[in-house]
């Protein structure tokens, strides 16, 4: 992006004031938009870097098996598009129920995977058996993911998703398949990155959670991680 107009300018020429605001907010206002500005400007900068990487590696044969009991290989979840988004969930068979935090990023894809479907192939992946996982989505009301279960631990390994100890991590993974080879595009590697006082995340994240509650006054708190169930869902 080449000669673009200084960001506190277009935030002068385009700030819409509300009623009532003071000189004082709209001020701080205006130097927040100019902020917002450039955190998009760099969102867009990273995305083409990241569009940019070059071939990554070929990936190993990974068998999963499907909600028919038929085991398939990672390219066979491709369908018919040429690049496929998997998340595996920390939801292995010593788990009583799902992790909280994958829950609720996987709620938040299940209605826009039908439209990202239209572009992309898109897997939940875990190392229950999948009739455990589509129990549960059932019980969420999701209807749009598909859902998979490892064949033996090599993917969930491959992906940082199980470390050596046993214990399961989240991991977002994007593959190409070009002339009938499936690479590794991108995976999150943030794991361990984050700052003093900050939690882990995605940059930018994904889940709605974390980027609704940036916006208003008290940001995410320290009570904010989501819970399987709440005492009144039908309450806000």
């Amino acid at each position: 992006m080449t000669n673009l107009k200084p960001a506190a300018e277009l935030a002068a020429a385009n700030a819409k004031p509300y009623p009532n605001d003071s000189p004082e907010y709209r001020r701080a206002r205006v130097a927040l938009l100019a902020e917002e500005i450039e955190l998009r400007r760099h969102i867009e900068r990273v995305a083409e870097q990241r569009r940019a990487l070059p071939p990554g590696g070929e990936a190993r044969a990974y068998h999963f098996r499907d909600e028919n009991g038929n085991t398939v290989t990672l390219a066979d979840l491709f369908g018919r598009h040429d690049t496929l988004c998997t998340y595996f969930w920390m939801y292995g068979p010593q788990r009583e129920r799902p992790c909280p935090m994958c829950t609720a990023l996987i709620g938040a894809l299940d209605t826009p995977a039908r439209d990202l479907s239209q572009r992309i192939a898109m897997a939940v992946i875990g190392r229950s058996p999948v009739e455990r996982q589509l129990a549960f989505a059932r019980e969420r009301g999701w209807r749009n993911l598909k859902f998979y279960a490892t064949v033996g631990d090599d993917f969930a390994r491959d992906v940082h998703g199980l470390a050596p100890d046993g214990n399961e991590w989240p991991a977002l993974d994007i593959w190409t398949r070009q002339d009938g080879v499936v690479r590794h595009f991108w995976g999150g590697e943030l794991g361990g990155t984050e700052d003093p006082g900050q939690d882990a995340r995605g940059a930018p994240d994904p889940t709605p959670l974390w980027n609704i509650l940036d916006l208003t006054p008290g940001g995410r708190g320290t009570d904010w991680y989501p819970k399987l169930d709440y005492p009144d869902s039908r309450q806000g």
